[in-house]
């Protein structure tokens, strides 16, 4: 993939299906609890709240291939399809976010998703808080990340 293959821009509600399916896929894929939605919940869930959150995409040849859904101080999602992850898109999709929030984002991540920690953390995201997952729909440990360090707290 080269720079000029891969368009980030503002997400529409035309893009949820899409959306959902790169969620499902990724979710599917990666080492996480299994999700609690149906892919047909998954697209419900995020065409209730599109617009409550900034959303992003990321295409090339007019397929999504990632998106994220941040507020001021959360990362709330950054999902890459499977067959496009390693080649720049979550990297660029990130970039973004710190660039429309420079004043910083914390997000949570599972604790056994190591391949998401390491991404967050080679960009200089740092751990600031475990938890037994209690709080959260899988009931699964978890952690939450921050960039830049010491930027923001625990509350959304």
């Amino acid at each position: 993939m080269t720079p000029t293959e891969l368009l980030v821009r503002p997400a529409t509600p035309h893009d949820v299906p899409q959306i959902a399916a790169v969620q499902v896929a990724a979710r599917a894929a990666a080492p996480m609890p299994p999700g609690i939605r149906s892919p047909d919940e998954v697209r419900a869930y995020l065409a209730e709240h599109f617009g409550t959150a900034e959303s992003w995409v990321a295409e090339i040849a007019g397929r999504i291939v990632g998106y994220a859904r941040f507020t001021r101080t959360w990362l709330n999602d950054l999902y890459v399809d499977p067959a496009h992850q390693g080649a720049g898109v979550g990297g660029a999709l990130l970039d973004l976010v710190k660039a429309r929030h420079p004043g910083g984002f914390s997000l949570w991540v599972f604790a056994q998703n190591t391949p998401a920690r390491a991404f967050y953390a080679a960009r200089g995201l740092v751990e600031r808080e475990h938890t037994d997952g209690a709080d959260n729909e899988e009931r699964a440990p978890d952690l939450r990340m921050e960039w830049p360090p010491g930027s923001v707290g625990g509350s959304s």
